[in-house]
């Protein structure tokens, strides 16, 4: 969830203060130290969900799922530029999905999902 609060904060400064190229390095600093995290922290999150022996088919739905729905970040963003004819009103879109995100991470009940698939939630920062 600070992941996603992290990518909020950029986007929205993204859009409301990034006028300079020294801002641009700051955002690109930022991006940095947010972006592989990101990922790595879902799919580890994500892995102790899965009841053992059953990783193939479950990170085989991650994986369609994830690249099956790629597609609609890149869809709203260009839309949105197309539409105003401006990059920063599509920053919009983005802000979105990480608020949506945000949400429907914020509604799962993560230690009752590990413990429900067979793991040990003890060590798991939730």
């Amino acid at each position: 969830m600070a992941s996603l609060v992290i990518w909020s904060g950029v986007v929205i400064f993204a859009f409301a203060f990034l006028y300079e190229e020294w801002q641009l390095w700051i955002l690109g600093v930022a991006l940095a130290l947010v972006l592989g995290g990101s990922q790595a922290l879902s799919r580890s999150l994500f892995s102790q969900m899965i009841p053992e022996g059953r990783e193939a088919e479950y990170f085989g739905f991650y994986e369609i799922s994830e690249r099956g729905t790629s597609w609609l970040g890149p869809l709203l963003f260009g839309l949105a530029v197309q539409l105003t004819g401006n990059q920063r009103p599509a920053l919009i879109s983005l802000i979105i999905f990480f608020v949506a995100g945000l949400f429907l991470l914020s509604r799962v009940d993560v230690r009752k999902a590990i413990v429900e698939s067979g793991n040990d939630p003890a060590g798991v920062i939730i």
